[in-house]
């Protein structure tokens, strides 16, 4: 089994995860649930969820987690596979590991290089900026 490798302690540069001071619901490696999960507090997924969410806060699917079914959440941090719907008040944020099989709805989206999305992708309003580093 592999073991999950997102690093929550060093959250630096990921501003979704800013304001999460812990989780009310976690699902380990190897655990498997069935059914749906709802509520106010932070969900970290490290094993395996089939069902669906209805989630205030931010939901963490880590490297090696998977999730089965729709997620609605209100920031979504994906680090492992989902095979579903998922969308987000806030932000989702798919890092360089991540597989995403499905539509995704969000004002915000950031997609790291590397992870795979196989799907629709719905955004609200776009935002210009201009880019400030220097190229390299």
């Amino acid at each position: 089994m592999k073991e999950p490798t997102i690093s929550l302690a060093n959250s630096k540069g990921r501003r979704s995860l800013d304001r999460v001071e812990g989780f009310s619901t976690s699902i380990g490696a190897g655990n498997v649930f069935k059914g749906v999960i709802s509520g106010p507090g932070h969900v970290i997924v490290l094993g395996r969820v089939e069902g669906d969410s209805e989630i205030q806060g931010t939901l963490v699917i880590g490297d090696g987690g998977a999730w089965v079914g729709d997620i609605v959440a209100h920031n979504i941090v994906i680090a492992g596979r989902v095979d579903g719907s998922i969308r987000a008040d806030g932000k989702i944020e798919i890092v360089s590991t991540a597989r995403v099989h499905g539509r995704i709805t969000s004002p915000v989206i950031a997609i790291a290089e590397g992870a795979i999305h196989e799907g629709e992708m719905h955004m609200g309003e776009v935002k210009r900026f201009t880019e400030r580093r220097e190229p390299e």
